[in-house]
């Protein structure tokens, strides 16, 4: 692997240097592990000018799941407890002889972008921007490999709960079974707080789980995900508890799958990520359902769970081969409950198969 963190540094450095800067200094945690493999905690990557740092407060840790630093690039361990590691980097980036550095401003606290201007008081300061996140976007298949493995543990750990008992169970406690689950299964943990809920609060976006208990005839939404190696992947479905679904669950289930699906077989090299977002919002625009909608329809996702590209109306940009992201469009109606269907998908050109679906759940309306 250390070519492709070198790989990635180098093409990270031929964007600083057409924009004028010998040096970079990477602080937001993502981005140092995208470029060095790992990220220690409160680490920060130097490009510098003669020589690449991975600066340390400690030593790092030797745990799989926080990654393994590239070991050809050499790590600089703080002296003493308590120092900042991008203030450190940024002493060193003037030492090697950088007359400018790009720093991500909007990782950056406004004490922390000013200790770091004092301490190289002789350097230039430029804004990196998003370069990394951008980067970032497109997949190298060892990547997609962790993505696929983090949601076969998730489909796992969501077929197990559903072959459980779940009438009398609190959302809380079936959003702590899942969370187990995962890591029983070999994930990391999990990509971010496992969602359920139950009745009224059904097809809620986000929802905290709380001590509502699940009852007969509820929809039961459940949003989780799992993290392996770092890589975050997210799977949603919703279900009916106990009796067969009445007719308004029914016919509210088929709206979103229908939506879903849309938003799904747009997914291809080339198109926009605004179509996206229009392809799934229009059939839900259509049945009346316009007011309260959530703001987009999926995102990137990768070593944040929430990464470019935004699938919304007002996004600017089109699809590449090899992102990966979720298509999650919901409905609820207030005081009843709703339905939220949300898969992860790899877009692939149609030469390729057309979209990979990396979630593989049944989205059949079970009645469990």
């Amino acid at each position: 692997m250390s070519e492709v963190y070198a790989t990635r540094r180098s093409r990270l450095r031929e964007r600083c240097n057409a924009a004028g800067t010998a040096a970079a200094l990477i602080s937001r945690p993502a981005n140092v592990r995208y470029l060095a493999g790992a990220a220690p905690q409160g680490a920060a990557l130097l490009l510098g000018k003669r020589e690449d740092l991975l600066v340390c407060a400690g030593p790092p840790d030797d745990r799989p799941a926080d990654g393994r630093p590239d070991e050809n690039l050499r790590l600089h361990v703080l002296p003493s407890p308590g120092g900042d590691t991008a203030v450190a980097a940024a002493d060193l980036a003037a030492a090697q002889g950088a007359e400018a550095l790009a720093v991500e401003e909007h990782d950056l606290t406004v004490t922390r972008y000013r200790a770091v201007s004092s301490v190289a008081a002789g350097l230039r300061l430029a804004d990196l921007g998003g370069a990394v996140e951008q980067l970032r976007v497109v997949k190298d298949e060892e990547e997609i490999s962790c993505l696929r493995i983090g949601a076969e543990i998730a489909d796992q750990a969501l077929g197990e709960l559903l072959e459980s008992i779940l009438v009398g169970r609190t959302e809380r406690h079936l959003a702590l079974e899942l969370e187990r689950r995962l890591v029983d299964h070999g994930a990391d943990g999990p990509a971010f707080p496992t969602s359920v809920a139950t009745g009224p609060n059904s097809g809620r976006p986000g929802h905290p789980p709380t001590d509502r208990r699940v009852e007969e005839g509820d929809f039961l939404s459940v949003c989780l995900g799992a993290t392996y190696r770092g890589y975050r992947c997210e799977i949603g479905r919703t279900f009916v508890i106990g009796t067969s679904p009445a007719d308004w669950q029914i016919e509210l289930y088929d709206l979103v799958f229908a939506a879903q699906r849309a938003g799904r077989e747009t997914l291809a090299p080339g198109t926009a990520y605004r179509d996206v977002d229009r392809a799934a919002r229009q059939v839900l625009d259509s049945a009346g359902y316009a007011q309260g909608l959530p703001p987009l329809t999926g995102h990137g996702v990768g070593l944040e769970i929430d990464e470019d590209p935004q699938l919304a109306p007002a996004a600017m940009g089109k699809l590449d081969a090899c992102v990966p992201v979720t298509v999650e469009p919901g409905v609820h109606l207030p005081g009843r409950g709703g339905v939220r269907i949300d898969d992860t998908l790899v877009v692939r050109p149609e030469a390729d198969g057309g979209p990979e679906l990396l979630t593989i759940t049944t989205k059949e309306l079970l009645a469990l």
